[in-house]
């Protein structure tokens, strides 16, 4: 007996979604694991200088902890206040940095 393709299409379509569906449990730890990656990756051009690629993986990180809910209500506030502090802080040290350099260019030092 032969099987039609559009019948077989359907009982993949329909027996996928079961098996691609993740446990809380591994889903959970996919999302840590995103997380760390994100942060370590955050660490890492914060101390290359790389103010706009933390700022993109800063944006990425919140997405996916929106995604995962890895954050309570009030912990996610506090989260975002504390990073926002953090980035006014790198923001300024940047601007800090930017006018020293022009600082120097227009005093003619090399």
């Amino acid at each position: 007996m032969r099987v039609k393709p559009c019948f077989l299409a359907l009982a993949l379509a329909l027996a996928v979604p079961s098996i691609a569906q993740p446990t809380d449990q591994a889903d959970n730890t996919g999302c840590k694991a995103e997380e760390a990656a994100l942060e370590r990756d955050i660490d890492l051009a914060r101390s290359k200088g790389q103010m706009l690629r933390r700022r993109q993986l800063a944006e990425a990180l919140a997405a996916l902890q929106t995604r995962c809910k890895t954050l309570a209500p009030e912990q996610s506030r506090a989260a975002r206040i504390e990073r926002l502090e953090l980035e006014i802080r790198e923001l300024r040290l940047e601007l800090d940095r930017a006018e020293e350099q022009l600082r120097e260019l227009k005093s003619g030092r090399p």
